[in-house]
């Protein structure tokens, strides 16, 4: 048998080996190994898990208020910067914000053949046009942005035909799923759930805020 040695020290006796077998040394190894394997599948299903929490993260910021009740006024998608891309997408509709998205949808929005068939109408526009409003757009997208709002937009993506779409996002599925159609597609004064300044009136300024949620010809609406 194969033995190895740890020396212990005693108060007023001498230095003397005492002597384990190397089977237990075996023992404890695999035990940490085994230890460390768990806490890396640990970490790695709570990466797997982050995207899937964004929404609810900031769900729980949306209920945030002090002892007086007062509901915060902060943007929860980084406003529109960009003079240009304002007048030309606001002439249409409301600017979108470039956090309603990731990169990758609007690349696809902004292609061409996407602007021609821009959700019925054609937005079709001079290419340097096109290239600084799509630039800007990459820079700012939801997956870059640091606010847990743009990020549960990135989630679940998934349009109705060849281009996404900020209403088939899974976040906002689950954020509008209760509110029934004729207080929006049968409502004259909203028509869409993509007429998001219709119920959110500070939605230009990116402020989503579902405590402060007007529905016209309905009044306030909290799930």
């Amino acid at each position: 048998m194969i033995f190895s040695t740890r020396t212990i020290i005693q108060p007023g006796a001498p230095i003397m080996p005492t002597i384990y077998p190397r089977k237990y040394n075996l023992v404890l190894a695999l035990a940490i190994g085994g230890l460390l394997a768990v806490a890396g599948t640990g970490l790695a299903l709570s990466d797997e898990d982050d995207d899937e929490n964004h929404h609810k993260r900031h769900e729980q910021e949306d209920h945030r208020q002090d002892a007086r009740g007062w509901i915060s006024s902060r943007a929860d998608i980084a406003p529109v910067t960009d003079a240009t891309y304002a007048e030309e997408c606001g002439a249409c509709h409301m600017a979108y914000q470039p956090g309603l998205l990731p990169a990758a949808a609007w690349r696809q929005v902004m292609t061409p053949e996407g602007l021609v068939v821009h959700y019925g109408d054609d937005a079709s526009m001079p290419q340097a046009l096109r290239s600084q409003l799509a630039a800007y757009l990459d820079a700012n997208a939801g997956d870059s942005a640091r606010r847990s709002r743009s990020r549960a937009f990135t989630v679940g993506n998934t349009g109705d035909g060849d281009l996404p779409r900020i209403t088939a996002t899974r976040y906002f599925r689950n954020k509008h799923h209760e509110i029934p159609r004729r207080m929006v597609a049968n409502n004259s004064e909203v028509g869409s759930f993509s007429n998001c300044n219709a119920c959110h009136r500070s939605a230009e300024e990116g402020i989503y805020n579902e405590h402060q949620v007007r529905i016209p010809g309905f009044g306030r609406w909290d799930d």
